[in-house]
């Protein structure tokens, strides 16, 4: 064992606590259970074969109020690893459930046996003909899609709320729709083809000409028994006429009964099932999409109402007006989107009853656009709105910032609504619709059904539709909870069918908690059609039981998880998974949800218990060790919980008084140590770098990884020993060289100045020269201590760096420019708490400008492009997306490229300072997709603004990334 290896029982949760009712069992603490570990290890390779007990907990929640821990995780690769799993599944008598992104909010992607992971080796897109179709694999997010779709001008249909992290393969097979996909634009009317794998292992390609001839020959039973069930119901009027109006709305309770109407060959009609099938059919490998014009002429209002049926009264004006979304938010929703960045601070005085309505119109030119403003002035003309808050102004708006703002409220509903939920209570969310005609009633016949079983319930949804979602919040642990949940579920499904014949789920699948209730909606001749029809296609019942079909009448109380109190910064979580793909390490160890989950499962156990002894031994590395600390899960997150923040507070905590006491001495003599490092660097390039790996390995060995950095080859030189000279008088702003520009140079084989050369020189070209203070050295943004939990020296530093500035800008007179982006977020922000209250009060007068900003804003209205280079590819940081800071790096890059390029699959690249020297695993993942992409082509120009990151996206990509200024420098220069 390395000689400072921190101990995992330093993180135990230390309060006192009550086993929760759902712990995981003491038997479960060794994992998965041979033979069944051993038996698939051979079968797949270690490699996708996920064992351990922490392997096991965190993919046993989603976004739903279940928790159902699995005997094994698999990790397949191919079509291969599925049909061996589906195999050896059916020969041994177990199950299957298949899980993407985990963000299904009724349960759909946990199972209680073998659970297989289809995201981390399923994503990619394929644009087809001229982006009239795509060709997308299943672990594709729909952000990711419609990103690749937009350069083509289209979109896809399906517009889930949850866009940011649900895949292709989930929404599909939930039918899945959003806020525009109505029953027109949703998966099962835009879905061209699909390829799927049949639970007995056949594969299905729905384009192939020849699919049905090969399906009969591969499954002549599945076949005449598909055939069988059409010709069944196309025999009974009355059912068919059922089968139909149940799809004039919103449905996706159950089985898609209308595939064998609309289906005329087994292969089609199978088409028609796997959508909305909940992975009970069969695992979709590959989907074909009809995209939709992406008409980019938009205006959208947020107009307020007096009360919800108010709102709900002017949906039909606004559908006949032709809007394509027309949102509902009641007076809880919108006084919770406060917690959303963004949001009106006043919108938390809003009054109870206040609901709103967010309206959408799309159009493809200018002409259409005011068409569809004008038929809105009208609608608006003959509403009664209120303005119970100064920010509410019932206008339209053609703003793109002030339209994103809305729909960033209105999509986080369930987060947002269930972040302010009371600490400890298990969340479910509704979903129904009835006929848009009768929405105004359905809105105030549930919110009498709530107040009756004593819920203060929020609403919102799809209003165009007749579509509406509503939460509710219980505590599990509480069996008088659970009962009144019970009896409301029990009234609100009669309710929904026997009064408005609507449907108990419109969009977000049957699931767990409405399994019991199919029967209730669509009577026992259709619900008997839908068990017959799994038993054609799944006979031996190995995909994903009880998931869509269930005839306990108390399923859905089944499994309901506990919530237990974790740290506060990270309790308000509901599980949802939206920070998951921004995460630089979810596909190495754990996501920023599964950290949490990790957490809370922990704060289930009794104390010294084999379950939680067995989490704490791995959450040392798989958490804490392995997070990148970047916080875009704090962006991700529709209320903005930090989990970065957290696993530094929890490395801070695993530090001895001694390593606290080395870090701030390192601090307080950071003059010295930044001369060593210079040096060293220096020193390295005529040592080699075989030496230096071996010499780091080796030490790495000894004291600790995540204490000694590796020596990597892609480190460059050192930076030049003395930085320009520069004049206080007549400096337009202070410039503040970073300390790893400071020691470390550009790039390998980079001819021209510096980066600290660059930028005095590109801002003397455009009359606004800056000037470097003779004492930046000794200096830090004090990242280095931060990123890592050492309390002290980052109160040393953070203390010193402000002082330093406040006296360097002459009291804040003048603006300090930052040339690493992460610097920049660090002296802006990241310092603050650290501050004495003197302290606070200079930062508060200071203006930390970052270089990008500068450049764009300030220095390119005054330059000359004199040259530019023909394509540059960009690396945006994910400090410049805390700072906002994006769009200036794209803005800067066009002046000198001709052809800009920020790749689809970007995102941090998990270097972090040195974490990528201390766990370069970490790094490599997180680069994996951007890497792939960047190399897919060449580009003249590789392009950041930080050098940390720059060094990562050498190392993963081969290429040789430089800061822009310097590219702008070199535009620039006569």
């Amino acid at each position: 064992m390395p000689l400072l290896e921190p101990k995992p029982e330093v993180l135990r949760p230390g309060a006192a606590r009550t086993p929760s009712p759902d712990r995981v069992p003491d038997v479960r603490a060794t994992g998965t259970p041979e033979p069944l570990r051993g038996e698939l290890t051979a079968l797949l390779g270690p490699e996708k074969v996920l064992w351990t007990v922490s392997d096991l907990v965190k993919y046993a929640s989603d976004a739903s109020p279940y928790r159902f821990v699995p005997q094994v995780v698999v990790v397949p690769e191919d079509i291969d690893d599925i049909s061996a799993i589906l195999s050896y599944a059916h020969g041994k008598g177990r199950e299957v459930v298949f899980r993407a992104a985990g963000t299904s909010l009724n349960g759909q992607a946990q199972g209680e046996d073998i659970l297989v992971d289809v995201r981390h080796h399923w994503a990619g897109i394929e644009v087809l003909d001229d982006g009239a179709r795509a060709r997308i694999r299943p672990g594709t997010t729909v952000m990711r899609a419609n990103a690749t779709l937009a350069r083509y001008g289209r979109l896809l249909g399906p517009d889930p709320a949850s866009a940011i992290a649900c895949t292709i393969g989930g929404v599909v097979a939930n039918n899945a729709s959003g806020m525009t996909a109505g029953t027109t634009r949703n998966s099962y009317r835009t879905v061209a083809s699909l390829t799927f794998v049949l639970p007995s292992g056949t594969v299905v390609d729905t384009a192939d000409p020849a699919a049905d001839e090969l399906l009969a020959h591969a499954e002549p039973q599945l076949c005449e028994g598909l055939l069988a069930l059409k010709a069944e119901i196309e025999a009974d009027a009355q059912l068919t006429a059922r089968i139909r109006a149940k799809y004039e709305i919103k449905n996706t309770n159950g089985y898609r009964l209308d595939a064998f109407l609309d289906g005329s060959t087994p292969v089609q009609i199978l088409r028609g099932l796997m959508v909305g099938s909940e992975g009970t059919f069969g695992f979709i490998s590959e989907v074909v999409f009809d995209t939709l014009p992406l008409d980019r002429k938009v205006s959208s209002a947020l107009l307020f109402f007096p009360s919800l049926t108010a709102a709900a009264a002017a949906v039909s004006r606004f559908n006949e007006a032709g809007a394509i979304a027309v949102e509902l938010m009641d007076g809880n929703t919108l006084r919770a989107s406060v917690s959303v960045r963004g949001v009106p601070a006043d919108w938390a005085e809003l009054p109870k009853e206040t609901a709103a309505l967010l309206v959408e119109f799309r159009a493809p030119d200018e002409p259409g656009q005011e068409a569809y403003e004008r038929a809105a002035a009208a609608v608006v003309e003959g509403l009664d709105l209120v303005a119970p808050v100064a920010s509410v102004t019932n206008e339209f708006t053609r703003e793109a910032k002030v339209i994103s703002g809305y729909w960033k409220a209105r999509k986080a509903f369930v987060t947002a609504v269930g972040g302010s939920r009371p600490s400890g209570t298990t969340l479910i969310t509704e979903d129904f619709a009835v006929p848009p005609s009768l929405l105004a009633d359905a809105c105030e016949s549930l919110l009498r059904l709530q107040a009756e079983h004593g819920f203060d319930a929020a609403v919102a949804g799809h209003a165009a539709h007749g579509n509406l979602h509503f939460l509710l919040a219980f505590d599990a642990a509480k069996p008088s909870d659970v009962d009144r949940y019970a009896a409301f579920m029990d009234d609100f499904c009669r309710l929904t069918v026997e009064r408005f014949d609507g449907s108990l789920k419109a969009e977000h699948a049957t699931g767990r908690n409405i399994a019991p209730f199919l029967e209730l909606e669509w009577g026992p001749k259709a619900t008997e059609l839908m068990w017959r029809t799994k038993q054609v296609i799944d006979p031996d019942g190995v995909l994903a039981p009880r998931i869509v079909l269930d005839r306990d009448p108390k399923a859905h109380l089944r499994g309901l998880k506990t919530i237990p109190k974790v740290e506060l910064i990270a309790d308000p979580c509901i599980e949802c998974g939206f920070c998951e793909p921004t995460c630089p390490s979810h596909d190495l160890t754990t996501s920023p949800r599964q950290r949490i989950v990790l957490r809370r499962e922990m704060m289930r156990q009794p104390g010294g218990s084999p379950v939680e002894t067995g989490l704490l031994d791995a959450y040392g590395y798989d958490a804490v060790d392995t997070c990148a600390g970047d916080s875009t899960c704090k962006l991700a997150c529709p209320v903005g919980i930090d989990t970065g923040a957290m696993m530094k507070d929890f490395r801070h905590q695993r530090h001895s008084p001694r390593e606290e006491r080395i870090a701030a001495l390192t601090a307080r003599n950071f003059k010295a140590v930044e001369a060593s490092a210079r040096l060293a660097v220096a020193a390295a390039d005529k040592i080699g770098d075989r030496l230096l790996e071996t010499v780091t390995g080796l030490a790495r060995k000894a004291v600790r990884p995540d204490l000694v950095p590796e020596w990597l080859p892609e480190i460059p030189g050192a930076a030049p020993r003395k930085l320009p000279r520069t004049s206080r008088v007549g400096a337009s702003a202070v410039y503040y060289p970073a300390c790893v520009n400071r020691i470390f140079g550009g790039p390998e084989g980079h001819r021209g100045p510096s980066l600290p050369q660059a930028v005095v020189a590109v801002s003397a070209r455009a009359g606004k020269p800056v000037w470097i203070p003779e004492d930046v050295a000794g200096t830090c943004c004090s990242t280095i201590w931060h990123s890592k939990g050492y309390d002290e020296g980052n109160a040393v530093m953070a203390n010193r760096i402000v002082e330093a500035a406040w006296g360097w800008t002459a009291g804040g007179k003048l603006p300090l420019v930052v040339d690493a982006s992460s610097c920049t977020l660090g002296i802006a922000h990241e310092v603050v708490p650290y501050l004495t209250e003197d302290n606070r009060e200079l930062h508060r007068e200071l203006t930390v400008v970052d270089s990008l900003v500068w450049a764009a804003d300030e220095l390119l209205p005054e330059l000359t492009i004199l040259r530019k280079t023909g394509s540059a590819v960009l690396h945006p940081t994910c400090s410049m997306q805390h700072l906002g800071d994006v769009e200036q790096l794209r803005t800067v890059a066009e002046a000198c490229a001709e052809e800009v390029v920020v790749p689809d699959d970007a995102g941090c690249c998990a270097f972090a300072g040195d974490r990528g020297m201390l766990h370069k695993e970490l790094s490599a993942s997180a680069t994996a997709k951007e890497a792939a992409e960047v190399n897919s082509r060449e580009y003249d120009a590789y392009l950041s603004a930080n050098r940390m990151c720059e060094i990562g996206m050498d190392r993963a990509t081969g290429r040789a990334y430089h800061s822009v200024l310097m590219e702008l420098e070199r535009a620039t220069r006569p």
